[in-house]
């Protein structure tokens, strides 16, 4: 019987939704109904369980699981025995401490002798003991932001993504303690099988990554420029160059990575490239 890699996912939550979408887009298909725990990918060896995201690091420690999406806050927090393989580039977030709105905050000396609520005590004492900060820390499960508004807590600290929830409870962010990235996360004593299961898994992941973060373009050039634009375009070797049916253009395509594409297209224009289309790439396979 072939061995199938077993990997845990938000049951709900702000990591449910991209850990499927991801998985759908490396072709592996999952049908996950209402309450359902356990499913299986009928295009992949793979199955999948749906667990509460702070179950999930000793869930993988333990087996029942082979890989885990999970956010680095919690592998953090946990502190299991557990190795993290890739970052999944999606629901990215920061751990934060937070203060009342109208407080004056001079740094961490500021929070000696406060009560700070959260669910991440572990990384937020290791934050205290590195500033060499006295505070109470009281541990809550949900709703972190609200224990300043009803006197529980003189600050809190607590996942921030745009931090509009800090904005609508009277709180303002005051110091950053982990930018946490979304990761695939593994168990240390993977089989052989298992291990080259995660090798395949991988490649589509980062192939799927690879597409996200570049764009693949399509130009008219001038053959008089057509040095100087290709130097500006090294695509994932060199540009392809095709000749128009109009004399003295070629057509030119290449693949730009997305953080270097408004200025490359600025010096392209500036040298006579014209009839620029951009296209979203599927997956990249280099």
């Amino acid at each position: 019987m072939m061995e199938k890699l077993k990997i845990a996912i938000q049951k709900s939550g702000r990591l449910h939704e991209g850990s499927v979408n991801l998985l759908k887009e490396c072709g592996i298909g999952l049908a996950n109904g209402m309450n359902k725990l356990r499913t299986e990918a009928g295009n992949f060896p793979l199955e999948a369980y749906f667990f509460r995201d702070d179950d999930i690091p000793q869930y993988v420690e333990d087996a029942v699981a082979d890989i885990g999406i999970i956010g680095e806050n919690v592998v953090y927090e946990s502190n299991k025995q557990i190795t993290v393989v890739e970052a999944l580039g999606f629901a990215n977030c920061r751990l934060c401490v937070a203060v009342k709105k109208g407080e004056e905050y001079k740094g961490p000396a500021s929070l000696n002798g406060r009560k700070i609520a959260t669910s991440y005590p572990v990384l937020l004492k290791k934050f205290l003991d590195d500033n060499k900060i006295k505070a109470e820390i009281h541990e809550i499960s949900g709703s972190v932001e609200i224990a300043p508004g009803i006197g529980l807590a003189d600050a809190i600290c607590d996942l921030v993504s745009s931090g509009s929830t800090l904005f609508m409870n009277g709180l303002k962010e005051a110091e950053t303690i982990l930018q946490s990235r979304t990761v695939l996360v593994k168990n240390n004593k993977l089989s052989k099988e298992k291990e080259a299961l995660l090798a395949k898994l991988l490649f589509r992941i980062q192939a799927v990554k690879k597409a996200k973060n570049n764009k693949y373009i399509l130009l008219n050039a001038p053959n008089e420029k057509l040095d100087d634009i290709i130097k500006l375009l090294p695509g994932m070797k060199s540009p392809t160059v095709l000749p128009l049916a109009q004399a003295g253009w070629s057509s030119v395509h290449s693949v730009l990575n997305e953080n270097d594409f408004w200025e490359i297209i600025e010096k392209l224009k500036a040298n006579g490239a014209q009839g620029i289309l951009v296209v979203p790439i599927e997956k990249m396979i280099i």
